[in-house]
């Protein structure tokens, strides 16, 4: 038997049930993720399985040097054969570690291949695969075709002209949405001079507006937003390291506008009153435009200085932050938007697991609304670190207790390869193995019908009717 047989990680009969008849062959709605609209838009042909399976992928990329690559055959000008290979020397110590899991799965659905990688198969593997890549034509959109996907949204500068995602859009060909994600983190970034005048810039550009003012930038946010809408977009994402909440008045706003918009230093009680500010106000435009609104928060980034000196952001050296008041910051930022009824849909994904009973508990105080929304305030998927097995089923277990499992949206893919979507599968077969052991314990009825209700909700209904998806 394969590795990766039908029964992969499902340990009782129930959970294969529950699989194999009820979740297996959903579609999948990826309602974030960061793959490239423009390689999407012109159906990039991967020139082999390197570029395809390890460009861009800094997971990868820290198995790699947790096994004293040299950074020559990670990131750097190696050939693509010798950066497979350094690769396959990674994947077979990588025991225990979700590399090695999604490994095997990626191989096994996209390649057909059923042995593991390692240091003796690698160059046989490394020719299938990119046989493979020729003979069925895998481009970009093959391979979102083959993984069942019926929805796509990308995340996007608000100051991008959507030109890729209009191509997409007015090909009759392809028949997946490909829609953009408004991500304004440029917006919040006070403290970083060059990041932040240098968007004020380019708003200026695409807005006409002098962006002189917080009200200028206020202004031209919503005009962007409505842009991403008319291009079809109805979701927005926001990536904060840490999240605060302090209130300010509009003239202590203006003030750190100005500051920050001539490069002067932001102090550290300055940006929470500004950060506070600005998202309560986005919420409140996204309410309006019946955006969802999504956080994520609690990522330190660019943390080796000679790796973001060399290879610049998104390389791999990224982890968990923690920080004080974030049951605080969470149920304030929420209580000002819901104040005056304008909480817009919100998802909110701590990388930190151990606040997901926190951030679990500070939803369930905002889901009053009406217009009938299920689970308004969702405590989202396993993020980053946490889409593995174990942070999949904390969050699971979490939102079990503190929400209604029923309501929730399911898995996102949150990813830059196209051949990511195996994480759904995972996802489904821990979702799957989890209602399977509590049905199996009697804690759950052994109803069909109640059953395929809850995995077939999670695994794709309940995105649908959430993002309110129109095909």
């Amino acid at each position: 038997m394969s590795f990766i047989h039908d029964d992969f990680m499902l340990q009782s009969e129930t959970a294969k049930h529950l699989y194999h008849d009820f979740s297996k062959n959903m579609p999948i709605f990826d309602y974030h993720c960061h793959l490239s609209p423009q390689q999407i838009a012109e159906d990039h042909t991967f020139k082999n399985v390197t570029e395809l399976w390890l460009g861009g992928d800094h997971y990868k990329w820290r198995g790699m040097r947790a096994m004293g690559i040299s950074e020559e055959l990670i990131t750097g000008d190696a050939s693509d054969e010798e950066k497979f290979e350094a690769w396959a020397y990674a994947c077979e110590n990588a025991v225990g570690n979700p590399l090695f899991h999604w490994s095997a799965l990626e191989l096994k659905r996209y390649f057909h291949i059923d042995e593991l990688l390692t240091s003796k198969n690698w160059k046989e593997i490394y020719d299938r695969c990119n046989q493979v890549i020729e003979e069925e034509n895998l481009t970009a959109r093959k391979l979102i075709k083959n993984s069942n996907v019926t929805f796509v949204c990308t995340t996007d500068n608000p100051t991008d002209d959507l030109a890729w995602h209009k191509q997409i859009a007015e090909d009759d060909s392809f028949d997946v949405a490909v829609l953009p994600g408004f991500r304004p983190d440029e917006a919040f970034a006070v403290q970083d001079e060059s990041k932040f005048t240098n968007f004020l810039a380019k708003m200026k550009e695409v807005t006409g507006r002098e962006m002189t003012s917080f009200a200028d930038l206020l202004a031209g946010l919503e005009e962007r937003i409505q842009y991403f809408a008319d291009h079809g977009s109805n979701i927005s994402d926001h990536g904060l390291t840490t999240i605060h909440y302090a209130e300010a008045t509009d003239e202590e706003i203006e003030a750190i506008f100005q500051k920050a918009a001539k490069g002067e230093e932001i102090t550290t009680e300055e940006y929470a009153k500004y950060q506070t500010k600005l998202f309560v106000e986005l919420g409140k435009i996204y309410h309006a435009k019946k955006f969802v609104m999504q956080l994520h928060f609690g990522a330190i980034r660019n943390n080796n200085r000679r790796i973001f000196k060399n290879i610049g952001p998104d390389a791999g050296v990224d982890s968990i932050t923690d920080q004080p008041n974030v049951s605080y910051a969470l149920n304030n930022l929420m209580g000002a938007m819901d104040e005056n009824n304008q909480l817009p849909k919100l998802i909110i994904y701590p990388l930190d697991p151990t606040y997901f009973d926190l951030a679990g508990t500070a939803a369930a105080n905002f889901q009053m609304n009406a217009e009938g929304i299920r689970s308004k305030v969702q405590l989202g998927s396993g993020w980053w670190f946490n889409d593995t097995k174990y942070g999949m089923l904390k969050q699971l277990k979490s939102l079990s207790e503190s929400g209604l499992l029923m309501n929730f949206v399911g898995m996102l893919t949150d990813s830059r390869s196209f051949v990511s979507y195996t994480r759904h599968e995972y996802f489904r077969r821990l979702l799957c193995d989890f209602i399977g052991d509590l049905v199996e314990r009697g804690e759950i009825p052994n109803d069909d019908a109640l059953l395929e209700k809850l995995i077939t909700n999670i695994s794709y209904n309940n995105a649908v009717e959430y993002f309110e998806f129109k095909k």
